[in-house]
């Protein structure tokens, strides 16, 4: 077996590790208060401050950016509540237009039906007069053509033509009945 090569012990003729041995205490100690206070005085001159600033920097900008967006966040709610006023408002009005456009048209249609109805009617009374007047003519002429008929019935029937007044008589006599 091979032996070891790393040594922990300390050689022969060598001393400890030089900051732990106590004669360089004091002056370690020194250096040490030295560095402490040079480091203190630098951070609290130099840095702390710098740190500080931009702190209150970006606190002030944090601010005034919190205070802008309550600004335009007011803005919007303003115009948002007056956008929804005047989409209220057109509606009003269009509901309002629409209800009297409405109620023109059913005033103009009623008018037209009132209108067309007259003259329907202003129609039909003279379709009536016409209708009595063409039965009235039928009618009189009924008497004739039956006469007629009832004359060249009998001319055929017996061979000679009746008498007019007798024709006339005998249809008066049929008509009572």
């Amino acid at each position: 077996m091979a032996a070891p090569t790393a040594h922990t012990e300390v050689p022969a003729g060598q001393s400890k590790f030089p900051p732990f041995q106590s004669a360089y205490y004091p002056s370690q100690f020194v250096w040490l208060t030295l560095t402490f206070v040079l480091l203190y005085v630098l951070m609290a001159r130099v840095a702390l401050p710098r740190i500080g600033s931009i702190l209150a920097v970006r606190s002030k900008r944090i601010a005034e950016d919190i205070a802008s967006a309550q600004h335009f966040k007011e803005r919007s709610e303003a115009a948002q509540a007056a956008y929804e006023k005047a989409l209220a408002d057109a509606r009003a009005r269009a509901q309002s237009i629409a209800n009297d456009m409405h109620e023109r048209q059913a005033a103009a249609a009623e008018e037209t039906n009132r209108r067309l109805e007259a003259e329907l009617h202003e129609r039909l009374a003279a379709a009536e007069k016409s209708i009595a007047a063409t039965r009235a003519a039928a009618m009189g002429n009924v008497g004739a053509i039956a006469a007629e008929a009832a004359s060249s019935i009998v001319e055929r029937l017996i061979g000679k033509a009746p008498a007019a007044h007798e024709v006339a008589g005998a249809l008066a006599d049929a008509g009572k009945t």
